[in-house]
């Protein structure tokens, strides 16, 4: 087939065309119908099949968190109940309503066996926090090193929870650092003490 032929092909004689122009023509046709196959059809399917693919992944990692929560459900319940015991040996801790009476005495009581002399004890009133109210009590003491720390590890020793905060020491006309053991010094504080309020009638 020579170029010129090329001028006399129409489509009404396409039956008549030399095969390799059919050929042509058969190529051309199967790749606009590819195209056009992959754009309408199979381009969509695609961004479906990424989508899915994204989906199962998070899906996966969804599974494989909740089979690891659910193999080791048996170690986290028994940490929750240690949890709970804990929390309310913790709460058993904090005296009601009736006991901080007792336990203003108990710290007091504290400070004199230590051999400390109160100038200031004064109570300032609850704050109420979350679950608990907390008691500040201002103190002044005097008194020497070694009876400061006796009074500080009775607070500890106490029954109930009790902390000692802004602690403040000064020696009378020299610096804290240079008093010898035998020098009265004089301590300011703060102590608190905390009540558990009850869900009713706190």
């Amino acid at each position: 087939m020579e170029l010129s032929d090329l001028n006399e092909l129409t489509l009404s004689n396409i039956g008549e065309w030399p095969a390799p122009a059919k050929a042509l023509v058969i190529l051309v046709l199967c790749a606009a119908l590819g195209w056009a196959w992959y754009y309408f059809i199979t381009r969509d399917q695609l961004g479906r099949l990424d989508q899915a693919k994204a989906q199962e992944l998070t899906l996966r990692k969804t599974f494989e968190d909740k089979q690891d929560k659910a193999a080791n459900l048996e170690a986290y319940e028994q940490q929750l109940t240690e949890m709970e015991e804990s929390f309310g040996a913790m709460v058993r801790q904090l005296p009601d309503r009736t006991e901080v009476a007792g336990l203003l005495v108990d710290v007091s009581q504290t400070g004199l066996a230590a051999g400390l002399e109160f100038e200031l004890f004064q109570p300032t009133g609850e704050q109420d926090k979350d679950f608990y109210a907390e008691l500040p009590i201002r103190m002044r003491v005097n008194g020497r090193y070694h009876e400061f720390g006796r009074f500080i590890s009775g607070l500890a020793a106490l029954p109930r929870i009790v902390t000692i905060h802004d602690v403040r020491i000064t020696a009378p006309g020299k610096r804290v650092e240079d008093a010898s053991e035998g020098v009265r010094l004089t301590m300011e504080a703060t102590v608190k003490t905390y009540r558990y309020l009850e869900e009713a009638g706190r």
